[in-house]
């Protein structure tokens, strides 16, 4: 197995789009990969600019990323985009709609999208997605997308996983200094008021900027002011301010050292959610060997702390079996 990872990922190397199609597939369980090979992959990692797109649903989250894969490729770089998708609790399967939008960008060889699906998990990232992006940096590609799902404040988790957060949300949504509390709204490098062509658009920007002046937007760096954009992606307006603003954060990290501590900061988020998982599998194995004991014990006064001490002892053994 560890031979033939490595050979595919010598294949994706080489830009064969089979092989990467192929590499994305298997480090959809990360947790299986030969240590190995993960090693050799992150080796490689390291120099991408990663850039998280979130935001309410419906605001056009899409299309921006269709509109920025253009920009990018306009300038000659190679862009993947790992678009996360909720996905069903009862067949655990994603809608996968992103890559269908984006079908026209997925034909140029300097493209890649794939889909993934948060497989339940909350804070709209997935383990997969992170192994993805990690794959994308090895394999030289100069931009790579995350696109989450957009619903909720668990959406935070997409800070600790890329170097630039841009947030987008668009006129007529309500009440705006509501939206402005869910954690979502907080958590941006850039805020992206898109469809900026419609009405109320400058009633939303006011707001907006109102709550950037009051520091109640972008609260996770100090030293960095979050920009504001208008956009209208369907009519491909604002696109290159927001290119810019995007890059201006990049260099603002580049010169801080913090390009560096973001990478650091995605990689905790890898092993964290992989130890998660690993332990997870470890408990079901141990719960279903221990069924007999819980249920005869369960009426009782005594004896249930002592098995959930050896369910715990037994689920870490699990996960560290190979």
């Amino acid at each position: 197995m560890s031979s033939d990872l490595r050979t595919l990922f010598s294949e994706a190397l080489s830009g064969n789009l089979r092989a990467i199609g192929r590499l994305l597939t298997a480090l959809e369980n990360p947790y299986e990969v030969p240590p190995e090979v993960f090693d050799e992959i992150m080796a490689r990692a390291g120099r991408a600019h990663v850039i998280g797109v979130t935001g309410i649903p419906g605001a056009g989250k899409s299309t921006i990323i269709s509109r920025l894969i253009r920009e990018y490729r306009r300038q000659g770089l190679r862009v993947a985009v790992i678009a996360i998708d909720p996905s069903s609790p009862l067949s655990g399967g994603a809608l996968l709609g992103d890559r269908l939008r984006m079908q026209e960008d997925s034909k140029d060889s300097g493209t890649f999208i794939r889909s993934v699906s948060t497989r339940g998990l909350k804070g709209g990232l997935s383990l997969a997605a992170l192994a993805m992006v990690e794959a994308f940096d090895a394999l030289g590609y100069d931009k790579v997308i995350v696109e989450t799902v957009g619903v909720g404040q668990a959406e935070v988790d997409v800070m600790s996983a890329v170097h630039t957060v841009v947030v987008v949300t668009m006129p007529g949504v309500g009440d705006e200094i509501q939206a402005l509390k869910a954690g979502v709204m907080e958590i941006g490098d850039i805020y992206v008021l898109n469809k900026s062509d419609l009405p109320d658009a400058q009633k939303a920007y006011e707001y907006l900027s109102f709550a950037l002046d009051k520091g109640e937007l972008g609260v996770q760096d100090s030293q960095w002011r979050p920009r504001l954009v208008r956009t209208s992606a369907v009519m491909g307006q604002g696109m290159s301010d927001l290119v810019n603003a995007i890059e201006e954060h990049r260099d603002y990290l580049l010169k801080d050292s913090k390009f560096t501590a973001k990478l650091a900061s995605r990689r905790i988020t890898l092993v964290r959610l992989m130890a998660e998982r690993l332990l997870a599998k470890g408990v079901e194995e141990a719960m279903s060997r221990l069924e007999g004991r819980i249920a005869e014990n369960a009426l009782k006064s005594k004896g249930l702390l002592g098995i959930v001490r050896d369910l715990a002892k037994e689920a870490c053994s699990e996960a560290l079996s190979p």
